[in-house]
């Protein structure tokens, strides 16, 4: 019975460490936001972040919605591009991918010190 008990109480603990170790990480990454816009088969938006170096050269997805929610593993990768200095932003945009009818999304992966994001759907 003892036994059980410290195996019980050995396996809460590490379950609490990993979960702090998790949410450090995670609380350490810049946030990170992807916006979209188009019509026409034509997409862009901006990559923003208090760190510039969040923002500069980060890699933007576009992605053809399949079903009802966003799911980068199972929606259609249509392009992608590179944010950019232009101006006071940072810009991305695939110019005319052919895509005139749907609802996409954009979304630039999280690296070790950003976050990620999905940006809003919207429908061409």
């Amino acid at each position: 019975m003892k036994a059980r008990m410290l195996i019980a109480t050995a396996v809460v603990a590490l379950s609490g460490a990993l979960a702090t170790s998790a949410s450090a990480e995670a609380a350490q990454k810049t946030p990170t936001k992807v916006t979209i816009k188009g019509s026409d088969g034509n997409f862009y938006g901006n990559v923003k972040s208090d760190d510039p170096s969040c923002a500069e050269g980060r890699k933007v997805t576009l992605f053809k919605l399949k079903g009802s929610q966003p799911n980068p593993k199972v929606d259609e990768k249509i392009n992608s591009d590179t944010a950019s200095l232009n101006g006071d932003k940072y810009t991305w945009d695939t110019g005319n991918t052919g895509e005139k009818n749907g609802k996409f999304y954009a979304r630039v992966k999280k690296t070790d010190e950003c976050g990620g994001d999905l940006s809003k759907v919207i429908r061409s």
